[in-house]
């Protein structure tokens, strides 16, 4: 199957707020690299919820016979986030796969418009036999849903 065309769904953008946290933070009160990556996690949750999905019955679901892990991260840090800021992270589906979907996230600051970090994840579709397998349907409709 090719991955799916999503430029007519480039308008849904979920945005989530995320306060920096100290533990978030290394010794100078800058945002640790890890940190970045749970609020991706974080994003994507919120990004599931919005859609009609319970993280909890999409990243792991024994009942239906697959879970979603991710598989590969990449993040780009273009300004530091410091100990108390509030980010604004707008994420959404940067392509839709027969097995994957990948995500992008774009970080800004409470207020403005200047990027600080963008990234993606890549989430898999897998059986229970840990094998990669096709979305289930309503996962594939729910995120293409307008």
């Amino acid at each position: 199957m090719k991955p799916e065309d999503l430029s007519h769904k480039a308008d849904r953008i979920h945005r989530t707020q995320v306060r920096v946290r100290f533990g978030d933070t290394d010794p100078y009160g800058i945002v640790y690299f890890v940190s970045y990556f749970r609020y991706c996690h974080r994003a994507i949750e919120e990004y599931l919820r919005a859609a009609g999905l319970k993280p909890e019955e999409t990243f792991r679901n024994v009942s239906e016979g697959f879970g979603l892990p991710i598989v590969e991260a990449w993040c780009r840090f273009r300004r530091p986030a410091r100990y108390g800021e509030i980010l604004r992270i707008h994420t959404r589906i940067q392509e839709l796969r027969a097995k994957t979907i990948i995500f992008r996230f774009e970080f800004y600051p409470e207020a403005g418009e200047e990027l600080m970090a963008e990234g993606t994840a890549h989430l898999v579709a897998i059986g229970p036999d840990w094998r990669v397998r096709e979305l289930p349907e309503r996962i594939r409709k729910a995120v293409t849903s307008d």
